[in-house]
């Protein structure tokens, strides 16, 4: 038998989910709202908003672009690999959210994904980076082979093997700069994220709400979808300090 806070939990997160169908982003903060200084702040307060019933998305939109990058906030929380880029866990968010940095090392991407039907938003703390979006496939292409897995933090269009299909269609291609922030979910398309620069590192805070622990990656080539385990590279406490490192 579930009990009551389980329930609404579980209702929290359906609303939450059901909200990517018509939510596409804001651009700007929005006017006469609070303005995070800090990381510490910014966490405070999502957690504030989380403990809620109902979530008012555009408000955490908001709440992302109001910070402004400061790396004393953050550094901390920083891992390079020399292979692959790494998602850094700052914050479980109580299970309601994940806010997490990822760290991209030069010419670093990751692999076409979806989002798992939550709300992806992504925050440049430094660096640049490019973001691509495609559209779905128009025939599904599954990968049936449980022993066949994926990762999504290596950038190969033709990970997922060869397969008949059709070329992801390419919507849209844009730089994201310091401070911006990009928003995507499922019903926008999918996309890949991946740094251009092969002389400079790039860092994002990203937060998914809800949090999920494996989503789908796609061929470019053939559209076929493999599903994918997402992982820490390093989970930190509520210090900052490194309390897992794979």
């Amino acid at each position: 038998m579930s009990t009551l806070a389980e329930l609404n939990n579980i209702n929290r997160e359906r609303r939450l989910r059901e909200l990517t169908k018509t939510f596409k982003g804001i651009e700007r903060p929005l006017k006469n709202a609070p303005t995070m200084e800090s990381l510490k702040d910014l966490i405070t307060e999502l957690h504030r908003v989380f403990e809620k019933d109902h979530v008012n998305i555009e408000y955490v939109n908001h709440l992302l672009l109001s910070y402004k990058s400061n790396p004393i906030d953050w550094i901390k929380f920083t891992s390079f690999d020399k292979f692959r880029y790494t998602r850094n866990l700052v914050d479980s968010g109580n299970g309601k959210f994940n806010l997490m940095i990822l760290c991209w090392g030069e010419g670093h991407g990751s692999a076409i994904h979806d989002h798992a039907d939550s709300h992806c938003f992504m925050k440049m703390l430094m660096g640049e980076l490019q973001e691509v979006r495609y559209s779905w496939p128009s025939k599904k292409l599954k990968d049936l082979d449980e022993e066949v897995t994926a990762d999504i933090g290596i950038l190969d269009e033709n990970e997922c093997g060869y397969s008949k299909g059709e070329e992801l269609k390419e919507i849209s291609r844009k730089a994201l700069e310091c401070n911006g922030v990009c928003y995507i979910n499922d019903t926008l398309g999918l996309h890949r994220v991946e740094n251009p620069d092969r002389s400079h590192v790039a860092i994002s805070l990203h937060l998914y709400c809800p949090p999920f622990d494996s989503c789908s990656v796609f061929n470019k080539t053939t559209g076929k979808q493999t599903s994918c385990k997402v992982t820490f590279w390093s989970k930190h406490d509520e210090n900052g300090d490194s309390c897992c490192k794979k």
